[in-house]
């Protein structure tokens, strides 16, 4: 089945592609869900108006990312951790309280860099 995306597919395109997928695939998932719809010989004409739509919303895009890179760089986040009366933890700061918060992509060109401290609760 050829299908033109119309939004995102992790693994698949970005919006305005042209891909073949699988019958069931196709129908049962990405049409349904709104991510995409059927190709047909006038939806070339959909697929550069996609396309120009994404190009022109990208540059807005960065310099919105940028934007926040800077905001999210100035201010630290704080994770709390239970900790005793001495000040020492209860445990450790664990890995998914750390991954969500240390590095951020915001754009494929920008990514920002978060400060995180680590206080008792």
């Amino acid at each position: 089945m050829k299908i033109i995306l119309t939004q995102e597919v992790t693994g698949l395109g970005q919006p305005g592609d042209v891909v073949e997928v699988k019958d069931g695939y196709g129908r049962n998932y990405l049409l349904p869900r709104g991510v995409a719809i059927r190709w047909t010989r006038g939806g070339e004409k959909t697929v550069e108006s996609i396309k120009k739509a994404r190009s022109s919303r990208a540059v807005r895009d960065q310099e919105h990312a940028d934007q926040l890179k800077g905001k999210l760089e100035a201010a630290p986040v704080d994770v709390k951790v239970k900790a005793g009366s001495a000040g020492r933890l209860f445990g450790a700061v664990t890995t998914t309280e750390i991954a969500g918060s240390v590095s951020v992509r915001l754009h494929d060109e920008v990514s920002a860099t978060v400060a995180l401290n680590v206080i008792p609760a």
